[in-house]
This record gives C-alpha cells, structure tokens and sequence, in this order.
C-alpha cells in the first residue's frame, strides 16, 4: 500500500504560510480536521432518540438548511415558475425552452452563488478550505486547460441539458396520465412523507450508482472525468460525463413507477442537480464568515482518496459495506486503498 501522504508520520502537521489562525495543515497544506468524518444518529444501536429528534430539526440539521433550502427552491419552482402541467400533454418548444431557462438559472444561481463568494470574492480566505490551492490556474487535464472553465461546461452546460430532458419527460408523463399520480387533497399525509423520503431515496439511490460506475471500466471510461477533480470546487459538483450524469438523475424515475405528485418529481429532481453543491464545496463549515453551515469533509475524502466514502452521512451504507473511512491518520477506514487502481 502506498504511503499517505495527508497523514504519513513523516509529514508532520504545520501551519502553512496560508493557513487561517488555529487551524493546522500538513505540509502539503491540506486542512486538518479537530474530529472525524461521522454518521448522522439515524441507523445507531442502542438507539439515541434525543440525538435524532435534535439532528432533525436543530441548525444544522435534516431539515436545515441544506434539504429545507432545496425545498424552497422546488416549490418556488413549482407554484411560479413552471409551466401549467396540462401545457406539457404535447411537446412544444415554448414550455421546454422554460424549464430549459429555469433549470440552466438555478444552476447558476446555487453554484455560481457560493463560487463567487468563495473563490472569487475568497470571503473566507482559506479558513477551513481542504487544500490552499485555487482552481483558477492552468490545469492541462481539464477542458480549455482551466478547471473552472471545464466544471461550469459539464455542470450547467451538460448537466443543464440532462436536468432539464428528465423534467420535460416527467412533466410530459404525468400531464397524460402515464404514470401513477398522488393529489394533495386526497392523500396530504402520503404527500408530506414523500418530501421526507426523497433526501433519504436520493442517499440510497447515490450510494450503489456510485458504486456501479467506480467499477473498472466503467470508471476508466466514465467516472474518471469527475475524478479530475480532487481539489474540488462548487462546480466540480455535476462536472460528469454525460452517461454519469443520466445515471445519477435517474433517482427521480421512481416516480415512473411509484404514486407521487408532480412537485415530487421536481423537487427529487432539483435535489440531485443542484444538492451537489454542498459535497463539493471545498470548504468545511459553516461558511460564509461562519454563518451557512455547509459543506462536506465525507464526501471530500472520497474525491481524495477514491476507494471509500461513496455514499453520503446520513444512511450507513459505506460502514455496513466496508468503504467508510473517517479521514484521522489510525481511524477506520485509514487502511483502505487510497486510490482507484486500475
């Protein structure tokens, strides 16, 4: 097994010339966690009831600000900006050319937002930034030899088109009745508890398409371009190939099969295109001068070393099938393989 060069005794932690004061980096500069990477009390034995209801609803939490902010922007989405549902029953360009322009704006509202302030504004400085390297220098792996060029191409270029092909396909099916339908008035309980399933759906969902496309050769072929990012930024988010993408957005086909809403639809939808966003964000919070708590030190292991951390913290499916690590030099999963081989 290769040496680890993030946390080899040979490479004492330090504090790097561009290092925040108190935090500690080593001396490649990678930012060094006070704790380890750690589940939410979902799936925990013996069972933790006070810690899960305060998981749920504290800041931060379940429900904020990351899935309550979704939340907002889909039935924002829903009630205002989308197209009449009895509109979609025929293909025209004028209503796919709005969704089109809805999802392309959120997009670059969400990614660009916490792109600006971050890596160009630099509000934060590196204070809690995973590597004190910057995305905006020549890069020969990357599109137009320039990381953020090629993320914003595949994320709002790419993954613009794929987002909006499943809702025009969505919204078209359920305009002619093609696939089972759930209503608000009769079943308001089924409706709510779909809004809380979709974060956990969306978790499962991701955890074994990630798996699937880290096999060999179709990580050779497919996921290796979204590998290029192992200093990532809020871009490198849905910077994925093409099959990638239509991979992962196929969590919201459930709603092919299973009675839901057509809000439902959208929001399981918008939470897989825009949701990245945080998993990617480079930093670990809260940011923005300490006040949105976001960003992912899990899922930023698993862009560092590859081989562990496919899922996300809230279902325990890394730990359950041996891909969990916690990022501290002797914590588990410190004895994975650090990098894809092959």
């Amino acid at each position: 097994m290769k040496t680890d060069p993030l946390h080899s005794s040979t490479n004492p932690v330090r504090e790097s010339s561009a290092t925040a004061p108190g935090e500690t980096r080593n001396a490649r500069g990678e930012w060094q966690p006070s704790c380890p990477a750690k589940y939410a009390p979902l799936i925990v034995w013996p069972p933790k009831p006070r810690e899960l209801i305060l998981w749920f609803v504290n800041w931060p939490g379940f429900v904020w600000p990351i899935n309550a902010g979704l939340l907002v922007i889909s039935v924002m989405t829903w009630l205002f900006l989308m197209p009449p549902l009895e509109k979609c029953s025929s293909f025209h360009w004028g209503w796919i050319l709005q969704v089109y322009l809805v999802t392309l704006a959120w997009i670059w509202i969400v990614y660009g937002s916490f792109y600006l302030l971050m890596y160009m504004m630099r509000v934060d400085g590196t204070k809690g930034k995973y590597t004190n390297q910057w995305p905006d220098r020549p890069q020969k792996r990357f599109l137009f030899n320039n990381q953020v060029y090629d993320n914003v191409f595949w994320t709002a270029g790419v993954g613009g088109l794929m987002t909006t092909g499943y809702l025009v396909l969505g919204l078209w099916l359920f305009a002619n009745h093609y696939i089972p339908y759930l209503s608000w008035e009769e079943h308001p309980a089924l409706f709510c508890l779909w809004i809380v399933v979709i974060p956990f759906w969306r978790e499962f969902h991701f955890y074994w398409i990630h798996r699937f496309i880290h096999w060999k050769p179709l990580y050779k072929r497919i996921h290796s371009l979204h590998h290029k990012n192992v200093d990532v930024n809020p871009w490198s988010g849905m910077a994925m190939h093409p099959i990638e993408q239509f991979l992962y957005l196929s969590v919201c086909a459930i709603h092919f099969v299973i009675a839901s809403h057509p809000f439902h639809f959208l929001f399981d939808l918008q939470h897989a295109a825009l949701g990245p966003v945080s998993g990617h964000l480079g930093f670990e919070g809260p940011v923005v001068k300490g006040k949105v708590p976001i960003g992912s030190y899990f899922h930023y292991l698993h862009h560092r070393y590859f081989e562990c951390n496919y899922g996300e913290s809230m279902l325990p499916l890394d730990r359950w099938f041996g891909t969990f690590r916690d990022g501290l030099p002797d914590g588990e999963g410190s004895k994975l393989n650090q990098e894809h081989r092959g």
